[in-house]
């Protein structure tokens, strides 16, 4: 083996940093080296990075092993004591050209600086390397990092540190020359992508970035938003939803549950009627808005009754797209302390939230046959519509295009075209 081996786990954001990493493994010569990009918003993807690791180091022996993401950020000791890891790197580290130059081959193997993590609460800024775009069609913008929130279930704050902001110029030369280059999506990502700008001159909103994006490049025809807190969309983004056909109508929500005792203790910041009117506001300004959204199942202390109001949210909402997470506890939250559901309690509830959601879905693939759609064409027989459904085309198709298609069918959760 020479040339680096990468394996990414968890989020978005994630797959965007891995993009960014092999830039500058490349830019230093790194070789023989297996580079594992791990999660951590579970404790089921912890284990699943533990095992990722061994299985690596079983198909590439004598390859060094970095450890990098979240899970590496918030429990090093823990992947520091595994056999197979040569390194272990943090999540600001990790985005350092000089890290990478001193990466040497000789130097990680049998090394006994094992660990390169610092305290990921002190850095003010976001690396410059997350603002390069990635995607072959479909290009993804990371223009925050960060989270100040403290949701009683998560540990992300601790792998990425406070909320920061790329100021709105960077943003916007950087979709200029994705434009150039030819892409016709760009999605803004972040961790807490509605706090952009609150550590910026003038604090301002998401949707000041959104409408500036769209006034100063002209030429980008498609704009979309990735998850967003609901309860802090500002004027602005509103606005923009009302009155920018090229803003997608597609907006995924961390909503997390139904019943306001649960969002209380999750210390969330909206409650259930908060997440109703909501949808229900955006509806109304862009009719045919596609929501999808987060939900927790089984957190601390859920009754069925708890159950039965996050259920009902995915028809209250007028939700589509579900993920669905079956609570994990993880160490050092305070989650962790609260009384607990039973395991196979969890495991029901989930799969009666997936199954809400797949009903959910197919009503609104249904109601897509007989229409037409604008379709942005991500290989030769798939793309994906303005609210973000997966299009399924007969017959081969240019990629990198917007095309219109008429919708004729549904199969496998795809529209036919």
């Amino acid at each position: 083996m020479n040339a680096p081996v990468f394996a990414t786990l968890g989020c978005r954001l994630n797959a965007y940093e891995t993009e960014a990493m092999t830039e500058l493994a490349a830019a230093a010569g790194l070789q023989n080296a297996v580079i594992v990009n791990t999660c951590a918003v579970t404790a089921e993807a912890v284990r699943k990075a533990k095992q990722d690791i061994r299985r690596l180091s079983r198909m590439h022996p004598g390859a060094a092993l970095i450890v990098t993401g979240c899970a590496a950020q918030t429990e090093p000791e823990t992947f520091a004591a595994m056999p197979e890891v040569s390194r272990v790197i943090g999540n600001t580290e990790k985005m350092q050209a000089a890290t990478w130059k001193g990466l040497a081959i000789p130097d990680l193997i049998g090394t006994t600086e094992r660990v390169q993590v610092d305290d990921i609460m002190s850095v003010r800024e976001t690396a410059g390397h997350l603002i390069d775009g990635f995607g072959r069609h479909r290009a993804y913008v990371q223009v925050q990092n960060g989270c100040d929130h403290r949701c009683t279930f998560c540990i992300i704050p601790y792998g990425r540190g406070n909320s920061r902001s790329v100021p709105a110029g960077v943003v916007v030369d950087q979709i200029k020359r994705l434009v150039d280059r030819g892409f016709l999506e760009v999605v803004l990502t972040g961790v807490d992508l509605t706090s952009w700008g609150a550590d910026l001159p003038a604090s301002p909103r998401l949707g000041d970035l959104v409408l500036r994006i769209l006034r100063l490049v002209p030429g980008l025809p498609r704009l979309r938003i990735s998850s967003i807190d609901s309860i802090e969309v500002d004027d602005a983004l509103m606005q923009a939803i009302a009155t920018e056909p090229r803003l997608m109508p597609h907006l995924h929500l961390s909503l997390q549950a139904g019943d306001d005792l649960i969002l209380k203790r999750m210390k969330r910041r909206h409650l259930r009627d908060d997440a109703i009117r909501f949808c229900e506001e955006a509806r109304r300004l862009r009719p045919g808005m596609v929501f999808g959204a987060d939900i927790i199942a089984g957190f601390p202390t859920e009754t069925e009754g708890m159950f039965q109001r996050s259920l009902d949210l995915v028809a209250d909402c007028g939700l589509t797209f579900l993920h669905v997470f079956p609570f994990s506890a993880r160490k050092g939250t305070p989650a962790a302390r609260m009384p607990a559901v039973p395991g196979p309690v969890i495991k029901e509830r989930s799969a009666r939230l997936r199954a809400a959601g797949d009903a959910a879905l197919a009503r609104h693939l249904g109601a897509q046959v007989g229409r037409v759609h604008r379709v942005l064409t991500e290989g030769p027989r798939m793309g994906r519509t303005e609210g973000f459904a997966e299009v399924d085309f007969g017959t081969d198709q240019p990629e990198g295009r917007v095309v219109e298609v008429f919708i004729n069918g549904v199969s496998g959760g795809r529209l036919v075209a």
